[in-house]
C-alpha cells in the first residue's frame, strides 16, 4: 500500500497491510540517528515540522508527514546553552542544557510573558497569520509528497497552550476564575492566529490537521471539566467545525498529553477523528479502545516516559505488538511514541520500535504474543 493509502485505512477502521507508523525525534537524536541511515547533509531537525526537509522520516518508512504553522515553531531554535532568545510573540526562553550517557542536549524553558501585565493586551500586536512565507515548506511538502504520504497540517498549541505563554500560567488559571473577560480576550489571540493559519493548510489541501493543547497531568486534568467546556470546548468546535466545512473528508487529530479522559466523549461529539498521544502511564490504551474506539482512532501510545528510555529491546517489541493486539485489533491506529524520541532513548529500543511496527502484518496480530 502507499503510505496514504495505509493511513486513511486505519482512519476508516480497517486493517491495512501493517500499522500506520509516525516518529518524531529532538534534534539532538536526529543527530545520533542520521549516521545509522544515510549520508544525509546535516541540518537543525525540528520535530514539529518547520524547516524539515524529511530525509529521516522518509528513510524510516513512516507513513506521514507533518508540516507546521504556529507557536509551537517557537520551541527549537539554533542556541547554545545560557542563552536567550525573544519570539515573534514577544514570548521570552531561556536555552538549558542537560547530560544523558548518549551526549548532551538542550532544552528551551518560557521565561518571559508579554502579557503578565493586565494592561498589556491593549497595545499587543499579534504575528500576522497571513504571511506568504508561513506557508512555502508546506506547499512544497503538498507538491511533492502528497500522492504517496498522508500530510499533516500542525496547529497544536492552539489555544491554551500559547495563550499562557503570553499571560503565565498561574495568572490565566487566575483570570479564569477572578477575570474570565480577560481570560476570554487572551484565549483568542492563539485561536484566532491558528484557526487562519489551519484554514489556510486545509484550503492547500493537507489531509489532516492537528491541533490540541495539554490539558492533562499524569493524573488528571490541569482544570476540571467545567473550565475546560466554558473555555476551551465552545472554540475547539468552532475550530473543528470551520474546517470540515471547507473540507468534509479532513480528519482533525487532537493532542493532549496527560489524563484527559474526562473529556474524551465531548471531544468526539465536537468533531475529533484521532487523539493523541495517549500516555500509557495516564490512560490505558485498551480500555480507551474499549470505551471509544467505534468513533476514535488513535495515534502513538509507544511509551516515551519508561519503555523508550528505561527498558530493553525485548520490552519495546511487546508493548508495539500489545498495541497491535489491543488498540490496534480492527484498525484505527498510527503507532508511534508518546512524544518526540528523546536523546536519553538508546538506539536499540528505537530500532527495536520500528522494526517490529514495519515487520509486523496486520493479518499476524491475532497470533502475537
Amino acid at each position: 500500500m502507499k503510505h496514504r493509502e495505509r493511513v486513511l485505512a486505519a482512519l476508516n477502521h480497517e486493517e491495512p497491510d501493517r500499522c500506520p507508523m509516525q516518529i518524531s525525534f529532538t534534534p539532538e537524536f536526529a543527530e545520533r540517528l542520521r549516521p545509522q541511515i544515510g549520508n544525509y547533509p546535516r541540518k537543525v531537525h525540528n520535530p514539529h515540522g518547520g524547516g524539515n526537509a524529511y530525509e529521516l522520516e522518509r528513510a524510516l518508512d513512516e507513513d506521514m508527514l507533518l508540516t507546521s504553522v504556529g507557536w509551537a515553531n517557537s520551541y527549537y531554535q539554533e542556541c547554545e546553552p545560557g542563552a536567550f532568545y525573544t519570539d515573534e510573540w514577544n514570548i521570552g526562553w531561556n536555552v538549558h542544557q542537560y547530560d544523558t550517557k548518549f551526549g548532551k542536549g538542550v532544552y528551551t524553558e518560557i521565561v518571559a510573558h508579554p502579557l503578565a501585565k493586565d494592561d498589556a493586551i491593549e497595545s499587543y500586536i499579534t504575528p500576522d497569520p497571513n504571511r506568504d512565507d508561513l506557508y512555502r515548506e508546506s506547499e512544497w511538502v503538498i507538491r511533492k509528497f502528497k500522492d504517496e504520504y498522508w500530510i499533516v497540517g500542525v496547529t497544536v498549541t492552539t489555544i491554551f497552550e500559547a495563550a499562557w505563554a503570553l499571560r503565565g500560567l498561574e495568572r490565566l488559571m487566575i483570570d479564569m476564575m477572578v477575570n474570565p473577560e480577560l481570560a476570554h480576550r487572551i484565549l483568542d489571540i492563539p485561536y484566532s492566529y491558528h484557526l487562519t493559519a489551519a484554514r489556510r493548510l486545509v484550503e492547500m489541501g493537507v489531509d489532516m490537521i492537528w491541533t490540541g493543547d495539554d490539558m492533562g497531568a499524569q493524573h488528571g486534568m490541569l482544570m476540571s471539566p467545567e473550565l475546560w467546556r466554558i473555555f476551551m470546548k465552545p472554540r475547539m468546535a468552532t475550530f473543528i467545525r470551520t474546517l470540515k466545512n471547507i473540507n468534509p473528508e479532513l480528519k482533525v487529530a487532537y493532542h493532549s498529553d496527560g489524563n484527559i479522559y474526562p473529556i474524551i466523549e465531548e471531544l468526539i461529539e465536537i468533531g475529533v477523528d484521532v487523539l493523541n498521544p495517549i500516555q500509557p502511564a495516564c490512560m490505558d490504551p485498551a480500555q480507551i479502545k474499549a470505551d471509544f474506539g467505534d468513533r476514535l482512532c488513535f495515534w502513538g501510545t509507544i511509551d516515551e516516559q519508561h519503555t523508550l528510555p528505561f527498558g530493553n529491546q525485548n520490552d519495546v517489541r511487546q508493548e508495539v505488538r500489545q498495541r497491535l493486539r489491543t488498540i490496534g485489533k480492527d484498525g484505527g491506529l498510527i503507532l508511534g511514541p508518546t512524544h518526540h524520541v528523546q536523546l536519553d532513548t538508546p538506539l536499540e529500543n528505537f530500532w527495536a520500535m520500528v522494526e517490529t511496527i514495519r515487520e509486523t502484518p496486520y493479518s499476524a496480530i491475532n497470533q502475537l504474543t
